[in-house]
């Protein structure tokens, strides 16, 4: 994918350009499947959302985004997968409501893996990091674009416009704290 050719989308976009949202979706749409597969591949088996829909509902959500000021590819990648970790989280609370009440404590390894408490995992997470975004919003962008979005320690540092160094340091923290406020062992 030429970066330099989405991310002019990306500004186009941004300056009002109604036609460079659909420009840009083949350019970008591998790249989403392979995010959205990255969720997916950590949903229970025989889940009702699909990798496709999943990227379609993200990007549904990205194009009704107003006034926002893309700023680069990972930008973009970074609140895509934003939009697919919120996606999956409401889809798991709506199952959850359905089933029982009351979430479940898990480590971060459950939370990243399949199993019957998978709705409650994928909640617990999303808890855990609203109170990480409360209290540091960068190392709550870190964990979105390394854990969610794939992304390298020099890809985040990039995004993020920080050392590799730094994301390393905060990296290391933000695994233990999720552990602790998860309530692992």
């Amino acid at each position: 994918m030429a970066s330099h050719q989405v991310t002019k989308l990306l500004q186009d976009w941004s300056a009002g350009d109604e036609s460079a949202p659909d420009e840009l979706i083949p350019l970008v749409y591998d790249e989403l499947r392979r995010l959205a597969h990255r969720y997916m591949r950590r949903e229970k088996p025989g889940r009702t959302l699909q990798t496709s829909a999943l990227v379609h509902e993200a990007y549904v959500r990205l194009v009704d985004q107003n006034n926002i000021q893309w700023e680069s590819r990972a930008h973009f990648f970074g609140i895509a997968a934003r939009l697919m970790r919120q996606i999956l989280v409401d889809q798991a609370r709506r199952r959850n409501a359905k089933r029982r009440g009351g979430l479940i404590r898990v480590s971060l390894d459950e939370a990243t893996g399949v199993g019957d408490g998978q709705s409650a995992s994928v909640m617990a997470l999303d808890d855990a990091l609203k109170s990480l975004e409360e209290i540091d919003s960068r190392k709550s962008r870190i964990v979105e674009l390394r854990f969610f979005g794939g992304m390298s320690i020099e890809e985040t540092a990039a995004a993020l416009q920080v050392s590799p160094g730094t994301v390393m340091r905060e990296w290391t923290f933000i695994r233990a704290w999720l552990r602790n406020e998860m309530g692992a062992d």
